[in-house]
């Protein structure tokens, strides 16, 4: 029994069909990484002030940083009215009376920075550019430290210029402003480091608001209150000891240490110089270790 194999006249049509819908592959340059970070920083950073965002991402950051301002301009137009000798307040002290006002900034700004990319899985599609992990976590942590820059160096900015407008010694201000932009850029890059990895535990953005608050409001206030116990109860020695134990405190404990400020501590109790470089390499550990931690969990949403 033989099988008549059909006639190739009558075997099924070919269907296949290449369609040209258009795309046409990219001819131009390639960038690269160090591209990729810095529109990424760029990007991170417009974001902390709702620049590129809706207008309702706007209305928080600018009412924060006008209320950094303000005060300022205060101060400013009661010292050149007044003819003052010198301002109100110290650069250095500036950022710690305005703290909360930090803190409510880092708190709203942190999470929207990095929860997004984690709650919409937008992190591995970064990885698959050229861009790598570590460019990646550099962009955003400098973004957010940049940012906090721009929030807490402004109105020191403001008080300089007011400072010299009141025929204030010039070189004396400019000394004390070039102290004052030291401590805040410390506390930014510290604060923004443990901001972001408060921010970078949970993809809810609620969540990281609330962490944010609580790592530096709550330390700040249980270290207030043992320092106040300490000193109530005459150990004075202990206060300088607390301190390490709250990112403002360890701030402040710096810049009265090192830049002349003075401290905050339960009558003007600062760290000795000895104890002052321990606060140093705390604040320098905690930013090593902000950065080493955020590196370890976009090990894993990378993937």
């Amino acid at each position: 029994m033989s099988t008549q194999l059909p006639h190739p006249s009558q075997a099924a049509p070919d269907t296949t069909q290449i369609h040209n819908i258009g795309y046409r592959s990219y001819d131009g340059p390639r960038l690269g990484r160090a591209y990729a970070r810095r529109s990424l920083f760029s990007q991170s950073l417009r974001g902390a002030y709702g620049l590129g965002r809706s207008a309702k991402s706007k209305v928080l950051p600018m009412i924060l940083f006008a209320v950094m301002c303000v005060p300022a301009l205060i101060l400013v137009a009661v010292a050149v009215v007044g003819k003052q000798s010198k301002l109100s307040i110290e650069y250095t002290q500036y950022a710690l009376y305005l703290q909360v006002v930090i803190s409510i900034y880092l708190a709203s700004q942190a999470p929207q920075s990095v929860s997004r990319d984690l709650r919409f899985r937008t992190v591995p599609l970064y990885f698959s550019r050229p861009i790598e992990r570590a460019d990646y976590v550099l962009a955003k942590f400098g973004a957010m430290a940049s940012a906090l820059f721009i929030l807490t160096a402004s109105p020191l900015l403001i008080l300089w210029i007011g400072s010299l407008l009141a025929k204030m010694d010039f070189a004396e201000q400019t000394k004390l402003f070039g102290q004052g932009l030291v401590s805040v850029a410390l506390l930014s890059v510290l604060f923004g480091g443990i901001g972001l990895v408060m921010a970078a535990l949970t993809p809810r953005r609620g969540f990281g608001v609330a962490a944010v608050i609580a790592v530096l409001t709550v330390s700040y206030g249980a270290v207030s209150t043992l320092m106040g116990i300490a000193f109530a109860t005459d150990n004075g020695g202990a206060i300088q000891w607390i301190g390490l134990f709250s990112p403002m405190t360890l701030i402040d404990g710096v810049q009265s240490a090192f830049l002349g400020a003075p401290p905050g501590f339960p009558e003007l109790g600062g760290p000795s110089t000895g104890v002052g470089v321990i606060y140093v390499l705390v604040v320098l550990a905690l930013i090593a270790g902000s950065y080493g931690i955020l590196m370890r969990r976009y090990r894993k949403v990378g993937l």
